[in-house]
């Protein structure tokens, strides 16, 4: 497995080896040594999500507040999606900066994004699957959402028409409200 740091260094991208031939494809797609010996992260992941969305979908930003707040491990097993990961975590010298990848069945990329961090993606393919594996539960209660388009983010999302949201994702707050 590769690991590359992005931008915000504690957000990794996660590019697993793959062997592929004429019958097609098999990688690991979490190992929790190996996943410990490149990130040095030991993780105890407690649930696993598996959402789809049309082409156009815009999910988040979402995160969860303590102690429920949640690290995401997130991959794509059909189609596209544009994924970001925002710093909120307030004392962070990179708060409110956000890093941005391209995952797809086809890369078979995954991203680590770690508690203290807004998650959302948009889907680019006319529909796209997406399994992400968290270090918290769900719990309602905690959740919160941060708009798509808070101008301070200034995400630069590769929208072709207005987005299709929530009605959860459609009241989002600004980072402003919640800082």
């Amino acid at each position: 497995m590769k690991v590359t740091p992005l931008n915000i260094p504690d957000v990794l991208l996660i590019e697993p080896r793959v062997f592929e031939d004429a019958r097609g494809f098999f990688f690991e797609s979490f190992n929790v040594n190996d996943f410990k010996e490149a990130t040095s992260l030991d993780v105890t992941f407690v649930q696993d999500n598996h959402s789809k969305s049309i082409k156009g979908v815009l999910r988040g930003l979402h995160y969860q507040l303590a102690p429920y707040a949640q690290g995401k491990l997130v991959r794509v097993i059909q189609g596209e999606i544009f994924d970001v990961a925002v710093d909120i975590r307030k004392s962070s010298p990179t708060f409110g900066k956000y890093v941005s990848q391209i995952l797809s069945a086809e890369n078979k990329k995954q991203i680590w994004i770690p508690e203290g961090f807004a998650h959302g993606f948009l889907t680019l393919s006319n529909s796209a699957e997406c399994l992400y594996k968290t270090t918290n539960i769900r719990s309602p209660k905690h959740e919160q959402c941060i708009a798509w388009y808070d101008s301070f983010l200034a995400v630069d999302w590769p929208l072709e028409e207005q987005p299709i949201l929530s009605l959860k994702d459609s009241k989002g707050c600004l980072l402003a409200d919640i800082a």
